[in-house]
């Protein structure tokens, strides 16, 4: 299934080109008072969620995908988790690179993982909005992973058993001598879409080619199978240290080719098995 949230609160499911809007799905969903429980309610509630899509579907009205908007498939992520230099060429570029303020933070068995505020996710119609144009604002192509249920201190032999499903992700960067979340949850520096597709769909994310363009320019090609740590390791790793909550996103790092985008500037990301965005870059 790929599953996506459409003209801001819509739900979604794409088949063949078109979005067929499923949202009365979410009357399924128990009414909750304040304060709610951590993450994302149409994950904490995913199995009923999805009967009711699979209800609701067979009558569902659709449109053109080209003439809808997509927003992150997950609307209230409790956080979202990041792979730092998950890709041995990116390592290398790293260690190459002047702008890098944290040449020893290089290794990510060591440096562990990172958190990027929930409040940087947008979906590709939103766009990639830079605040600081007098500094390089680079983008990172990369495999989200949204989390389907608590995982705490799962084993990597499970690990993928919590998962809900995959989208693209841009971990957009500012560069400077800050804290790498500092730089990174800038508004709209977290872009997730264009929808997500279900681990039923999507069993196998250790063989999927990526790729991303700007401006028609190629500038990252890969395949997951070159993570350093894979999405099973990624998901041990975090759970070993705090719990991963439903709807939780998990970016899975960056191959090389990491580059600037300015204001005009239009990025397209592709993985295989789940598709394609394209992200405007503006002028905040």
């Amino acid at each position: 299934m790929y599953l996506c949230r459409f003209n801001r609160d819509r739900l979604g499911v794409v088949e063949e080109g078109v979005v067929y809007d499923v949202t009365a799905a979410l009357d399924a969903l128990p009414h909750e008072r304040w304060p709610q429980p951590f993450g994302d309610a149409l994950f904490r509630h995913w199995d009923t969620v999805r009967q009711a899509i699979r209800d609701v579907l067979p009558t569902a009205v659709g449109q053109s995908a080209t003439a809808v908007d997509f927003y992150a498939p997950v609307a209230t992520p409790s956080k979202i988790v990041c792979a730092p230099v998950n890709y041995l060429d990116h390592r290398n570029e790293a260690d190459a690179d002047p702008a890098n303020f944290y040449h020893h933070l290089n290794k990510i068995q060591e440096a562990g993982l990172f958190l990027k505020s929930a409040s940087a996710l947008v979906g590709p119609s939103e766009g990639v909005w830079l605040r600081h144009l007098d500094r390089r604002n680079d983008h990172e192509l990369e495999l989200a992973v949204v989390i389907g249920r608590t995982a705490n201190r799962v084993s990597r032999e499970n690990a993928l058993s919590y998962v809900a499903g995959y989208a693209i992700g841009l971990d957009m960067t500012v560069r400077g001598p800050e804290e790498r979340s500092f730089r990174k949850s800038i508004d709209s520096f977290a872009v997730v879409g264009p929808w997500m597709v279900t681990a039923d769909d999507l069993p196998d994310p250790s063989q999927l080619d990526i790729e991303l363009t700007v401006n028609g320019e190629p500038r990252q090609q890969a395949n997951t199978r070159d993570l350093i740590v894979d999405v099973p390791g990624l998901i041990e790793m975090a759970s070993r240290f705090y719990a991963l909550n439903p709807g939780d996103i998990i970016l899975t790092g960056t191959p090389a080719g990491v580059g600037p985008v300015v204001p005009g500037d239009t990025i397209e990301a592709r993985i295989a098995g789940i598709g394609a965005m394209r992200v405007a870059v503006n002028a905040a």
